[in-house]
């Protein structure tokens, strides 16, 4: 119980918890990130291995989540509070410090697909990657930035401000089913494009010596990808579970959700590749601009490429809106369960904070880069790792009987489910989390051009 005794909502259909699940997950990591994830890792080596890590580490972390936020109906935070003791209890406040970081520079990026939708419109993709680069940093800072932020921020905080089921349920029934009809569409398009045949071959043939030869990278960013590209660490799946009903089964519901997910961002890279393969652009150009410069300029050299750009980039910002709503909902059900606010006011006064925060990103992508590294490869993975110790070591009898409501007796798929989580999920996020130590810190020392370190120098 938290500490503030409310009627909870819930969700009005089975179909609209799994379109938010699928929606919070397809827009942090599916359209934006995967296709140059594989493209800086290998092409379809990486995506290999990827598939490995969705089945032996994404699943069964997510049924983590689900059982948390199910058995106590409850945000992050109180969730951890009723499930742990001594410093577990604070566990939950990780979560909600990673999804207020992440949606305040994710709003930021959102607004720059709004404005390269609208770049498409008026037919305006340069064909250049060098100066179709130059567009970018004079679209991606300053006052231009900070007014789609401010706008992507209004629309987010206007969906969830309505509620569970007048509000995110309504809106993803309609986005998550669009993305699918778009994303299917366009990878017909690409299909007849020339270059598709080179595509696939680079995406859907894997040379298995690359793994053997570069399976150090390899190995922790698709499992890191695996991870994030369900939303998973950030709360958003504990709070999405709270809203459910005993008697689901919450198995079947991840495996829909997983199934989807994945699924869009496979048919993602059908689109992405065809598309620069046929313009000649390289598919591993990397940096968070990388979509917005090497496929606004692929988009700038072929025919039709404004009106498929647009298409593109306007399935971006839905996708990225389904993501956001369930960031901002994380926060917003801890002070609507833990200190009894009004949901409106709630969603407004937290949507303003976020767009404060977000303006340094806005200003500089450096500070962007900023938030971005320490929230996804520090607090993403830590809280994840700290989720997955708890149910796997600490609570698993608890764990088990949740799952299995909805399902029957477990048996030893119960068994294999834990043992999952202990060994490999645990590990797994272990490394990771050591990686993206190291990386941060390199970021805040290092004194080439893009890193903290230069910036510092610059500007102080």
């Amino acid at each position: 119980m938290g500490s503030v005794d409310i009627p909870r909502e819930s969700w009005a259909t089975r179909a609209g918890f799994i379109l938010a699940a699928v929606g919070s997950a397809v827009g942090l990591g599916n359209i934006w990130r995967f296709p140059f994830q594989v493209g800086q890792e290998g092409g379809a080596a990486f995506l290999a291995m990827y598939l490995l890590f969705i089945v032996a580490v994404g699943f069964p972390a997510m049924l983590v989540e689900f059982v948390v936020g199910r058995y106590t109906n409850r945000n992050p935070v109180g969730a951890l509070k009723q499930l742990g003791s001594g410093v577990w209890q604070y566990v939950g406040w990780i979560f909600i410090a990673t999804g207020f970081i992440i949606l305040s520079y994710y709003s930021v990026v959102a607004g720059w697909t709004i404005r390269y939708f609208i770049l498409g419109l008026q037919n305006e993709y340069l064909a250049d990657p060098e100066a179709s680069g130059g567009q970018f940093l004079e679209l991606a800072s300053g006052l231009d930035a900070i007014f789609f932020h401010a706008l992507f921020m209004a629309i987010v905080v206007a969906v969830v401000a309505a509620g569970i089921k007048r509000g995110i349920e309504l809106a993803v029934k309609v986005m998550v089913p669009a993305i699918i009809v778009i994303t299917v569409g366009m990878a017909i398009y690409a299909f007849t494009l020339p270059g598709a045949g080179e595509a696939y071959s680079y995406y859907l043939s894997p040379d298995f010596g690359v793994i053997a030869e570069n399976w150090t990278s390899i190995l922790p960013a698709a499992a890191g990808q695996a991870f994030f590209t369900l939303s998973l660490g950030m709360g958003a799946m504990i709070t999405y579970a709270s809203y459910l009903d005993e008697d689901r089964n919450l198995a079947e519901d991840g495996a829909i959700i997983v199934g989807f997910d994945t699924s869009i961002a496979f048919i993602v890279g059908l689109v992405v590749f065809p598309i620069l393969f046929t313009a000649g652009v390289d598919p591993g150009d990397p940096g968070a601009g990388a979509i917005f410069i090497s496929l606004a300029a692929a988009f700038g050299d072929i025919q039709f490429g404004w009106l498929i750009g647009a298409i593109f980039f306007g399935t971006v910002a839905i996708a990225a809106l389904s993501s956001a709503i369930s960031l901002l909902e994380v926060v917003v059900s801890y002070l609507i369960d833990e200190k009894g606010i009004d949901r409106k006011v709630a969603a407004v006064g937290i949507g303003g904070g976020l767009f404060l925060l977000g303006i340094p990103s806005a200003w500089d992508l450096v500070l962007l880069d900023l938030f971005d590294l320490f929230a996804d490869q520090i607090l993403l993975v830590f809280g994840g790792l700290m989720l997955a110790i708890l149910v796997g070591w600490v609570v698993s009898e608890i764990a088990l009987e949740e799952l299995s409501k909805g399902i029957g007796p477990l048996g030893s798929y119960g068994t294999v489910w834990i043992w999952l989580i202990r060994i490999p999920v645990i590990v797994v996020l272990v490394v990771a989390l050591a990686l993206g130590v190291v990386e941060y810190v390199d970021f805040l020392t290092g004194t080439e051009e893009g890193q903290f370190g230069w910036w510092l120098e610059e500007n102080l």
